[in-house]
């Protein structure tokens, strides 16, 4: 059962290694076209924090924020692989982050072909969430062995 445990935790993870994988081999200089994906997407995502809220979202090089993604990824994949609780939450941590600002589904008309596109991927990523958030709650409701140690009987004769 161990087995089976350890190749579900290694095939759910591909998806994140194999995107980390991806974007670390087109990085370059300038970040790759992550980044040119990326930037009008913050931008939008930005615009909607300001009007909604009134708070300014810092600016700063989008390089920087794929960067921490793809460490993101890299590390929670590594550390998940192996049942740690820490490497779920920064898988979950990053979908957190992710998802609303790449699946925008909710800037485009429902009769546009980009909603259901976006909107297909967004539901994909809240199936990863959940599965994320399922693997933290069994992990957490697994009793902890206690290391006692057993009395020593002793022996008659």
């Amino acid at each position: 059962m161990a087995f089976v445990s350890f190749l579900g935790r290694v095939l759910f993870v591909s998806v994140f290694v194999l995107s980390a994988w991806q974007e670390f081999n087109e990085f370059g200089v300038d970040g790759g076209p992550v980044v040119k994906y990326l930037r009008p997407k913050f931008n939008v995502f930005s615009n909607h924090v300001l009007i909604h809220t009134g708070q300014q979202v810092p600016d700063f090089e989008i390089k920087y924020l794929v960067a921490a993604a793809i460490a993101m990824k890299g590390l929670g994949s590594l550390l998940f692989i192996f049942g740690s609780a820490c490497g779920a939450y920064i898988l979950l941590l990053f979908q957190l982050i992710a998802t609303p600002i790449l699946y925008d589904f909710y800037n485009y008309d429902v009769d546009k072909k980009e909603f259901a596109q976006l909107f297909i991927k967004f539901t994909q990523n809240l199936a990863l969430l959940g599965a994320l958030l399922f693997f933290i709650g069994m992990k957490n409701s697994i009793p902890r062995r206690s290391l006692k140690k057993k009395a020593l009987k002793t022996k008659t004769t």
